[in-house]
């Protein structure tokens, strides 16, 4: 996931919320849970990203009754995550580091 760039907030919390696995309706209430309702996505966003992830191998299918479909994060996906985690802190900590030293208005 680094060398192709940063991740969408969709992808960030598909990730985040994958660490318990999930089909697409428990999915979708998970991400507007996780992200405090600031992230919510129809069926088309989300089938979309999962598609995305899976041919990434981030996500896998742990199950499928013909029904539907629970995924979860993989190995790979967790170690995304955790890179994309250190790139969004380490942004805050040059905010902070900017504010203190340069005493701008950031806010």
């Amino acid at each position: 996931m680094g060398a192709a760039g940063p991740m969408t907030g969709a992808m960030y919390y598909i990730l985040l919320t994958l660490t318990v696995p999930s089909h697409g309706y428990q999915l979708m209430s998970a991400v507007t849970q996780a992200s405090r309702g600031r992230v919510q996505m129809g069926p088309g966003t989300l089938y979309g990203v999962l598609t995305r992830l899976e041919t990434e191998k981030l996500i896998e299918i742990v199950s499928d009754d013909g029904r539907r479909k629970v995924y979860a994060i993989t190995e790979s996906g967790r170690a995304a995550l955790r890179m994309e985690t250190e790139r969004l802190r380490s942004m805050l900590d040059d905010q902070e580091r900017w504010k203190g030293e340069m005493q701008c208005l950031t806010e």
